[in-house]
């Protein structure tokens, strides 16, 4: 990992940090309501002023910051468990088993990620549960398609025949000898993924079928803020420039991770 890179990384995490750190000294409820500091502007009780509730900005960012990246990570995790256990046993066992995972896998691809996350969404209603199930039934097919190759191209190494000959068992092989030997590649497939989940998860927002009120997430604060966009900008200002910080951020480290443990890229 370059210099370069981890100063790029560091000057995009640097605002989202410092949300996070301005509001755990503020201290304030991004959920309480002040109608008499409606719309206030930036002051030393609200550093980045209030929205039309009187609710604190930099409180109701914090709070959606820390909600985008708790369903992101949350939503990389099971999908990981998920889309990596479908691909080493389809995989390691071939097959019928193997045509009907990846035809499973092609039917989810076949659509659109985003509109078949709205459509699991809407359908499974509303709500920070629901939002994590539909984007997992999405999410999974990633890792499953990699993990699939990877054990494919290692099945014919000499130290898994030699487990294999050993007796050894196939979760043995699987714990020990196949998921050691593919973490790489899967843990830049989960940097990749957890910067398209934070970003699905803000359009789910925004369009009603993710983060309901009173929860503050960076999508719903810009869906409010559309409304008063030309009277006071900083509502949308504000957590679109979190959300951009924050995806870069993770995209500039999924990068720096692939340059770092993918080995064609020492070949260039």
């Amino acid at each position: 990992m370059s210099n370069s890179s981890l100063r790029l990384i560091a000057l995009c995490l640097s605002l989202p940090l410092l949300v996070l750190l301005l509001a755990l000294f503020n201290g304030l409820d991004g959920h309480a309501i002040d109608l008499d500091s409606v719309l206030a502007g930036m002051s030393n009780a609200h550093l980045l002023g209030t929205d039309a509730l009187g609710r604190d900005v930099l409180a109701r960012l914090s709070e959606g910051l820390q909600l985008s990246l708790s369903v992101g990570i949350t939503v990389v995790c099971l999908g990981g468990i998920i889309g990596i256990s479908i691909g080493i046993l389809a995989g390691w066992v071939g097959g019928w088993l193997d045509a009907l995972l990846m035809r499973l896998a092609d039917i989810v691809l076949s659509f659109p990620g985003i509109l078949l996350a709205i459509a699991l969404a809407a359908m499974l209603g509303p709500g920070v549960e629901n939002l994590v199930m539909a984007l997992v039934a999405v999410g999974w097919v990633g890792f499953a398609r990699l993990s699939r190759v990877q054990v494919l191209s290692f099945k014919s190494v000499a130290f898994v025949e030699a487990a294999i000959a050993n007796g050894s068992s196939a979760g043995y092989i699987a714990t020990r000898h196949l998921l050691p030997n593919i973490a790489a590649p899967l843990l830049i497939e989960a940097s990749f993924g957890l910067a398209a989940v934070i970003i699905g998860e803000a359009g789910l927002s925004f369009l009603g079928v993710g983060v309901q009120p009173p929860d503050a997430s960076l999508g719903t604060m810009i869906r409010e803020g559309t409304r008063l966009m030309l009277i006071e900008p900083w509502l949308v200002l504000w957590p679109g420039l979190i959300l951009f910080a924050l995806v870069m951020a993770v995209n500039l480290l999924g990068d720096a991770l692939r340059d770092k443990l993918d080995v064609r890229m020492d070949d260039r």
